[in-house]
């Protein structure tokens, strides 16, 4: 009895949905194209970070070595990416990593991805807004502080901010207003303000050419040193600055400076996902989401690369400014007025991330509440703009409070759990659908047009010309019989991908806390011998031929170095990080197993047997855990 009810459960948990994407219906407006999601995972991806970012790991990290932190930090990124492009190759529709997950994995996982999803993007709303009215602030000598300091301080130190941002609230209520107006309009307004930072950041690149000295790349820590020591300068002093001088030449801290500055940097590459949310938004969503994840990413790289090899250029890496590194570079090459620009462009930048973190956060909302994992009224679409209006202005109005209230510097690390655990799903999703049957997939194709008893009839003769051949045996799994992708290959990917999920995190957590010793290497060598055999079985397995917009290449090793560098960030997260995580997952479960679990669109529609481990198509039906019991 309890055996019966535990498995009943599980298969509510690992239940997954299958959605059609042969038609383009949609309840949403399809009016963006190819170019305006570049202009959105542009904008959303190259915020205020390039302004701010390239200085301070230039400074204390890579030095002029930093261009190839951002190097290393794109080829991570771009993992992530081509993951990304592929499902929304294979499934355009509205959801991100949300909906990837629940057509693979399962709904479980799929409300954990879309739960994180929402925080992250409600902290990076919120603490954009602030970063915002700081910078506006800063333009016109503090007077929005000082007011605020004056009539409205709040005494709740390490709980509130020190003062209520009345300007953030009104730069996030604007933006909502507008995302409600239309999504054509906010689009308009994104590829306005992304050309004028591009622009701003072109003229910081050319500027960088023309007064650029490339003797900064090859410094001499002697001669600096010399020359600091004749002055006037105390003992203390002088050993700071040798430290942060380094070894000078290009790379003054060496590989172990660039990898940490690549960590470091891998954040500014967050972002491209926004594009993945508009998939029931876009024109010939299955072409524009994939070009439109990998233009972004290239574009980003190229901005990146070409801002951090033009400050490092302009102006010695030991004195670049943390905070603002670009004015400072700009009066050193004697450009005063360039600071002007600068400032125009970083809000533009603080513009097009603000509505980068917006955008997507009400459709994951809808995605979620559409399936009945959220609650139902949050689902509404407005009949003239086609938006989901509640949840814009839901998620508006929280974002709007966090930034009025709290300082969230202690809370911008929980974004990077939620993105991180998105692209690992994301990645291990693609492993396990590609190397599943395509016989499924043709009986899905199907589902819509086919009553159920011609659906029967297409299951059994799938599963008997699946099964040809197909034994569990150590030669069926090394050299399988078969050249497309059977039963048994699908399972032994599944099991592999989920026993590699598992030593991927013990990987993370022994190489973040052990570092070079002794035990530590000896177990990630242990680790790493299984996830090698692991990969060399995944690799021995038949990949479905189903042709799709785009594919990621090189499979499985793409998706699987993807997941170690994701969780391996994930781990270097402090623990006060995880504990908030922690604590938001505890609410979260209890919005589920109260109310998503019982409302579920799956478990009212869920009348047949299959599951889905091809592309997914028209039906919805349980996942991998029915699957496994018919092995």
């Amino acid at each position: 009895m309890i055996l019966a009810m535990l498995k009943s459960i599980g298969k509510q948990l690992l239940r997954v949905k299958v959605v059609d994407s042969s038609t383009e219906e949609s309840r949403l407006s399809r009016c963006l194209n190819t170019f305006d999601l570049v202009a959105l995972g542009v904008g959303s991806t190259l915020g205020a970070g390039v302004y701010v970012l390239a200085g301070a790991v230039a400074r204390d990290s890579s030095g002029p070595a930093i261009v190839l932190s951002f190097l290393i930090a794109a080829l991570a990124s771009v993992l992530a990416g081509l993951c990304y492009a592929e499902f929304g190759a294979r499934v355009p529709r509205t959801g991100s990593a949300y909906l990837y997950s629940y057509v693979t994995v399962g709904e479980l996982w799929a409300f954990i991805t879309g739960w994180n999803l929402i925080l992250s993007y409600v902290i990076g709303t919120s603490s954009v807004a602030r970063a915002w009215s700081a910078t506006f602030d800063k333009l016109i000598d503090q007077r929005i502080e000082i007011f605020c300091r004056q009539h409205m301080t709040m005494k709740a130190p390490g709980v509130l901010a020190e003062y209520p941002d009345i300007f953030a609230v009104v730069i996030i209520l604007t933006l909502t207003a507008l995302l409600a107006f239309g999504v054509k309009e906010s689009a308009m307004v994104n590829k306005i303000f992304t050309c004028i930072n591009v622009l701003v950041l072109l003229f910081v690149i050319i500027s960088g050419l023309v007064k650029g000295d490339l003797k900064n790349w090859s410094l001499d820590p002697e001669e600096i040193l010399n020359a600091t020591s004749n002055s006037s300068i105390n003992i203390s002093d002088y050993v700071k600055f040798k430290e942060r001088v380094g070894e000078g030449g290009f790379m003054p801290f060496g590989i172990t400076g660039v990898l940490s500055g690549a960590a470091t940097c891998f954040y500014a590459f967050v972002g491209f996902d926004c594009i993945a949310t508009t998939g029931e938004e876009v024109k010939n969503p299955q072409r524009a989401i994939p070009i439109g994840i990998v233009a972004s990413l290239l574009i980003c790289f190229v901005a990146y690369f070409g801002v951090s090899a033009a400050l490092t250029v302009m102006m010695p890496y030991y004195l670049l400014d943390e905070k603002s590194p670009l004015p400072v570079a700009f009066n050193y090459v004697g450009w005063e007025g360039a600071k002007y620009a600068v400032a125009v462009g970083s809000l533009c930048a603080l513009s097009t991330s603000l509505l980068g973190s917006m955008f997507p956060m009400p459709r994951v909302i809808w995605a979620m509440a559409e399936d009945g994992l959220l609650f139902q009224c949050l689902a509404k679409i407005s009949a003239r703009t086609k938006t989901p209006l509640t949840a814009t202005v839901t998620s508006g109005v929280v974002a709007a409070v966090m930034a009025f209230l709290f300082d969230l510097k202690d809370l911008v690390d929980l974004m990077s759990i939620g993105t991180l655990l998105a692209y690992t799903l994301v990645a291990a999703c693609v492993l396990v659908l590609r190397y599943q049957p395509e016989q499924l997939s043709a009986m899905y194709e199907m589902a819509s047009t086919q009553d159920k008893s011609e659906i029967d009839e297409l299951c059994n003769e799938s599963s008997s010309d699946t099964l040809v051949g197909d034994g569990f045996s150590m030669k069926n799994l090394f050299f399988p019989p078969n050249s497309e992708p059977s039963r048994l290959s699908g399972l032994a990917v599944n099991i592999c991908t989920s026993v590699l999920g598992v030593l991927v995190c013990v990987f993370g957590v022994v190489a973040v806390q052990g570092g070079f010793a002794s035990w530590s290497l000896s177990i990630l060598s242990i680790v790493g011998v299984l996830c090698l055999f692991l990969t060399f079985i995944m690799l021995r397995q038949p990949q479905s031929k189903t042709k799709l917009a785009f594919k990621v290449p090189l499979l499985p090793f793409l998706p699987i170095l993807s997941m170690f560098i994701n969780v391996y960030l994930m781990m270097q997260l402090d623990r006060g990080t995880w504990l908030r995580f922690a604590v938001w997952m505890v609410i979260g479960f209890v919005i589920y197993f109260s109310y998503g679990i019982r409302h579920s669109v799956e478990a009212a529609s869920n009348t047949s047997n299959y599951t889905i481990k091809g592309q997914p198509m028209a039906t919805e039906k349980e996942g991998l855990s029915e699957e496994e019991e018919e092995s």
